[in-house]
């Protein structure tokens, strides 16, 4: 009997004892340690006891009965790549990371020339690996371990959150809020949720605050963040705190989206501004806190921290024609070393980040966003490509932009 076999056994019996404890939930608890593989018999009774002893903290997400075996579970290899495929059209994953929805967006024109960018999304299915287009949503985060969905509905700003199970593509449980949310995070463990709150959509453009681009009108964004709720997703309880969007000072706000994020140990929340120091950190009461000392140095690149803390993936840092992105240390900031990447998105895992790289050959002009998933690993040349490319526009309409997660 493997290791998988008595995790599974274990839990079964735990289940057996707990009537709160829904059905299935032996290979859910499965899916969050995917890799963790135990190599002797005193290890896994070890991480038998560990498991066991929190599954009844954990928060349980799904309730309807599934035993389906999520398409992740069933394709755990590491790398699984679709270089021809953009968007893609089947999972995509490496290391301990999947692309677990992407989305799209186009400008709408409304009554009064006002407008709205509204987003499809390509979600993953869990049942068949691939990733179903919807436009359903306004907004979608999906959590770690890829079985649940929080998702907004159509006109923002809402006052429910959806939590939407990926085998079954059905809602499972609404969590209500007295206030008007406009994006939705999940914290990096996936028991809390952290709801931006706005007066007006986040996504409505208006004319009546019309913006000139490149000589000519436009419809213009409207700054209207109240502040955000921490939710507790096992229980639904939220605490919403005060914090009005970001002014510069001559009191200019330059987006009307400005959703707060998590910090990298879920602590604490962030919003990131334009100007140094690049981030405002702010504990889960609200309160503004001092930057933590390993995220002194993040920049705006969407990799950030490595899992263990202590790599930073950094900024572009390529020199001529060179295509590279820094890796630098946590708390120095200092260069540490370079990936043949163009922007970083997502660590794999300690050593391997995924990032969009142009076609060096091409990589020039709007050659810049003919791009591609890749897989980079620090210290080597060695580069997997994980998607085909998207058109070399960084605006046309369907161009998509990828969300990650743990897998």
């Amino acid at each position: 009997m493997n290791v998988d076999e008595l995790l599974r056994d274990a839990l079964r019996e735990q289940a057996a004892d707990s009537a709160s404890v829904p059905s299935g939930f032996a290979d859910r608890v499965l899916a969050v340690r995917h890799r963790r593989r135990v190599r002797t018999i005193a290890g896994a009774a070890v991480a038998t006891a560990a498991v066991v002893a929190t599954a009844v903290a954990v928060p349980v997400l799904h309730s309807g009965g599934q035993d389906v075996r999520p398409a992740s579970r069933m394709n755990q290899s590491d790398i699984i790549a679709h270089p021809d495929q953009s968007p893609p059209r089947d999972l995509i994953a490496a290391g301990d990371t999947a692309l677990a929805a992407f989305s799209t967006y186009k400008k709408v024109e409304l009554p009064g020339r006002d407008a709205e960018m509204r987003r499809t999304f390509g979600l993953l299915n869990q049942k068949t690996g691939k990733y179903d287009r919807t436009t359903r949503w306004s907004w979608v985060d999906v959590a770690p371990g890829m079985r649940t969905a929080a998702v907004l509905e159509k006109r923002l700003p809402v006052d429910r959150v959806g939590l939407l199970d990926l085998i079954t593509g059905k809602v499972e449980r609404w969590i209500e809020l007295d206030k008007g949310v406009g994006g939705v995070k999940f914290s990096p463990d996936g028991r809390k949720l952290l709801a931006t709150t706005y007066s007006k959509s986040p996504d409505h453009l208006y004319w009546s605050h019309k913006m000139n681009v490149n000589g000519k009108n436009q419809p213009g964004p409207v700054a209207s963040r109240t502040g955000f709720a921490v939710v507790d997703v096992d229980s639904g309880k939220a605490d919403w705190h005060e914090l009005p969007f970001w002014k510069d000072e001559m009191g200019w706000s330059p987006n009307a989206r400005a959703d707060l994020a998590f910090s990298h140990d879920g602590k604490l929340v962030y919003e990131q501004i334009p100007t140094a120091p690049g981030r405002i950190y702010y504990d889960l009461n609200g309160r503004k806190v001092a930057t933590p000392a390993v995220e002194k140095h993040v920049t705006w690149a969407e990799a950030g921290l490595s899992p263990d803390g202590k790599l930073v993936g950094g900024d572009f840092a390529g020199q001529g024609d060179e295509i590279a992105s820094a890796i630098a240390d946590p708390l120095s900031g200092k260069m540490i070393t370079k990936v043949p990447g163009q922007q970083l998105l997502a660590w794999a895992d300690n050593k391997r980040l995924i990032a969009w790289g142009c076609d060096p050959k091409k990589c020039r002009g709007k050659g810049e966003f003919h791009n591609q998933l890749l897989l980079l690993t620090i210290g080597s040349d060695k580069v997997v490509q994980l998607s085909d490319f998207r058109k070399a526009s960084d605006d046309y309409p369907g161009r998509w932009t990828p969300q990650f997660t743990t897998r």
